[in-house]
């Protein structure tokens, strides 16, 4: 299967710097099952295409776990000859610098939009040229597409699979490789390789400038993790989580009678955060978990305070952790600073070892998020086996919503909420909590308080009985 990308910007042969590829060589990249090989066809100053061959061996897709990795087992199937999984580990393999956005002679051209044209044979669709079109005429691409018959003497049976696919845009080439990376196992609705969380990981790096941005985000999520749907629930959990803003800030925004007021009133988020920042304070905790931690907002006012000694913020996105790390500026970060802050990554519903021990935890506006048959093993995780002294919980309070006048009635304030409580559902659980886990509740109000409807947020602090 042949792989090549054209540009036409000047100098065009600045392509191989971004490569890091010299176009008068040839080189090879040693593969599982195979090799990639990287060539130039062309290298003028007006005019530059790299070519990317990968030279599957037959034998080696049959030897060990390979057998059992694709669709078309055995000894006929199309894998050598189509453009598939194989091709995005091959890109992630030998144009690995440029699709990290590293250039070490020319660092300015990362961020340059280049002129460029891919052309890809042979693409294996299934979803025909509907499904091309849907994945890439989104992201910008002008498509020019040629299907080839199931068997040029016998037409009669009509078209294949299989495309030529020619691709123009301009845009940043690692932005180009990241969407190929991506989507030609979209595509092909198929992977080579066994598919597990750590595919996740990378779907989120690949996709995390343009996936959730995408119209059919949700159809690539699946076909990118093989429909195993585990998997792809946790992926939709994490996308949500990036792609929409703080719930109730952006109703309120919109609400007529804040809008009066805005300018006088700090945003519920925050008194959320410093609420439970100053609770905290106020327990004399020294080892404080933040879990659901986010972007690290939390982190970032429990940082600045010295009396916590270890500080350790878990969640189960990546990117948020990505984004929770550039806010408290780790790697600008004194050695004495940075020696008392974690972050991992890591699920409320499992067991963790890496969680007991301290003194206190904060979960604010997390339960949530999650489906009300999971909240009985965050409670057995958090309260029955990581067991700090005291922690920390806000959630909203169902009973508030009819005060935002943008929020349909029987709606939830955020797409990813699971469920939420009236003060009475609430009340009910801290007190199942007491009863099973060996804990003392307090409950308090986060926000302005409506005499008939309560608070928009309702909280409770436990501690754990002696």
């Amino acid at each position: 299967m042949l792989l090549t990308i054209t540009t036409t910007h000047s100098p065009a042969t600045d392509l191989g710097y971004l490569l890091y590829k010299h176009p008068q060589k040839l080189q090879s990249v040693d593969l599982a099952v195979g090799k990639a090989h990287i060539f130039y066809p062309e290298a003028t100053e007006e005019r530059c295409t790299v070519a990317l061959l990968l030279d599957i061996d037959p034998i080696e897709l049959i030897r060990g776990k390979a057998n059992d990795s694709f669709a078309l087992s055995h000894y006929v199937n199309d894998r050598p000859y189509v453009a598939s999984s194989f091709m995005s580990v091959a890109l992630a393999t030998g144009f690995s610098t440029a699709m990290n956005g590293t250039c070490r002679d020319k660092p300015e051209l990362v961020d340059v939009k280049f002129p460029l044209e891919v052309t890809l044979a042979v693409a294996s669709v299934r979803g025909g040229e509907t499904l091309i079109r849907r994945l890439f005429e989104p992201l910008g691409y002008t498509l020019e597409l040629e299907n080839y018959l199931l068997d040029a003497t016998v037409p009669e049976w009509g078209d294949s699979k299989y495309f030529l696919l020619k691709l123009q845009h301009t845009l940043r080439l690692k932005d180009l490789l990241s969407h190929l990376y991506v989507l030609m196992p979209v595509l092909d609705n198929d992977k080579h390789y066994f598919v597990n969380k750590q595919e996740i990981e990378k779907l989120m790096d690949k996709g995390k400038d343009w996936l959730s941005a995408h119209p059919e985000k949700e159809l690539i999520t699946k076909r990118y993790l093989k429909n195993i749907h585990h998997l792809t629930r946790q992926a939709f959990e994490v996308l949500m989580r990036e792609e929409l803003p703080d719930e109730e800030e952006e109703m309120e925004e919109e609400n007529e009678v804040v809008k009066v007021v805005k300018q006088k009133r700090v945003s519920l988020h925050y008194q959320r955060l410093q609420t439970v920042f100053e609770k905290l304070v106020a327990s004399n905790s020294k080892r404080v978990l933040d879990l659901g931690c986010g972007e690290g907002k939390l982190l970032q006012l429990l940082l600045r305070e010295n009396q916590f000694e270890e500080i350790l913020g878990m969640d189960v996105s990546h990117r948020s952790l990505e984004i929770a790390a550039e806010r408290l500026r780790f790697d600008r970060l004194p050695a004495h600073v940075r020696q008392r802050i974690s972050l991992i990554q890591g699920s409320l519903t499992y067991k963790d070892k890496r969680l007991q021990g301290f003194d206190a935890a904060a979960l604010v506006e997390v339960i949530e998020h999650l489906d009300l048959n999971r909240l009985q093993a965050l409670e057995q995780s958090v309260f029955g086996f990581a067991r700090p002294k005291l922690v920390l919980l806000t959630t909203p309070n169902a009973e508030y919503n009819q005060k935002y006048e943008t929020l349909i009635e029987g709606k939830f304030r955020h797409e990813d909420h699971r469920f939420e409580w009236t003060r009475t559902e609430f009340e009910t659980w801290t007190q199942h909590i007491t009863d099973v886990f060996g804990y003392e509740a307090e409950l308090f109000t986060v926000g302005e308080v409506d005499e008939q409807v309560g608070a928009s947020s309702q909280g409770v602090v436990f501690k754990r009985k002696v």
